[in-house]
C-alpha cells in the first residue's frame, strides 16, 4: 500500500491546491453568500465528485490520453473553456440587465431574472455544476497524472491507492469548503443588498469567464 510519506506528501500538494484562490472558491463563496446554503453543498459535493473521477481515471491510467492525445487534450480544453467562459458571461450579463432595471422583488420575479448558473436552488442543480466545472477542467487530470504515478507503489492496487489519494485531497477539500461557508454565513445579510449582490456576481462572473480566457490561450 502507500507509504505514509508519500500519502502526508500528497496532503500537501492537495492542500495547497485547495487553499489557493480559484474557480471552486468562486464558485462556492458566490453560491452560499447568496443564502442558496442548500445549493452551495450541491456544488461543493459536485466538485469531490469530479476530483474522485479524476482519481479513479487516473489510476487506471485512463487520464494518461491527456498527456500522449494532442487532440484529447485540446477536445476537453476547449470544452471546459466555453463552459467557463459561458458561466462567466451569463453572470455579467445578469447583472447588467438588473442594473438598467432595478425594480422591486415581486412573486415570480427573481425566478424570471435567474441565470442558468443558478436555475434554483437546489442540490442537484449545484452538484451538476460543480461536477461538469471540475470535470472539464483538464488541468485537474494533469495534476492526478503528474502526481499518482509518483506515489504509488509498482506492487499496490492502483484503483485502491488512487481512490485513497482522492480521498484525502476530498476530504481537505471538504474541510476547507466548510469554512468557507462559514465565512459566507457572516456577510450573507450584507450581500443581500442589490447593489452589492450585482458586485458580487460580476466579480464572481469575471473570474470564471478569466478562468476560460487562460484555458483557452494556455499551453
Amino acid at each position: 500500500m502507500i507509504a505514509l510519506n508519500a500519502l502526508w506528501t500528497f496532503a500537501l500538494m492537495a492542500g495547497l491546491l485547495t487553499v489557493t484562490p480559484g474557480l471552486d472558491t468562486a464558485l462556492v463563496l458566490r453560491t452560499a453568500a447568496l443564502g442558496h446554503r442548500r445549493r452551495a453543498w450541491g456544488v461543493v459535493l459536485g466538485i469531490q465528485s469530479g476530483t474522485l473521477v479524476w482519481g479513479v481515471l487516473t489510476s487506471l491510467g485512463v487520464t494518461a490520453l491527456l498527456t500522449t492525445s494532442h487532440l484529447a487534450y485540446e477536445t476537453l480544453r476547449w470544452a471546459g473553456a466555453a463552459y467557463l467562459v459561458w458561466i462567466g458571461g451569463r453572470l455579467l450579463l445578469a447583472t447588467w440587465r438588473r442594473s438598467v432595471d432595478e425594480r422591486p422583488k415581486t412573486p415570480g420575479g427573481e425566478a424570471e431574472r435567474t441565470t442558468g448558473t443558478e436555475a434554483g436552488t437546489t442540490l442537484l442543480g449545484g452538484w451538476r455544476q460543480g461536477f461538469a466545472t471540475n470535470l472539464l477542467n483538464p488541468k485537474m487530470g494533469a495534476f492526478y497524472v503528474a502526481v499518482l504515478p509518483q506515489l504509488i507503489p509498482a506492487d499496490a492496487s492502483h484503483l485502491a491507492a488512487g481512490a485513497l489519494l482522492a480521498g484525502v485531497h476530498i476530504l481537505l477539500a471538504v474541510i476547507w469548503s466548510c469554512v468557507l461557508l462559514t465565512i459566507a454565513d457572516v456577510f450573507r445579510d450584507r450581500l443581500q443588498q442589490p447593489s452589492l449582490r450585482r458586485r458580487l456576481d460580476r466579480v464572481t462572473g469575471t473570474v470564471i469567464a478569466a478562468f476560460g480566457i487562460h484555458l483557452a490561450l494556455g499551453k
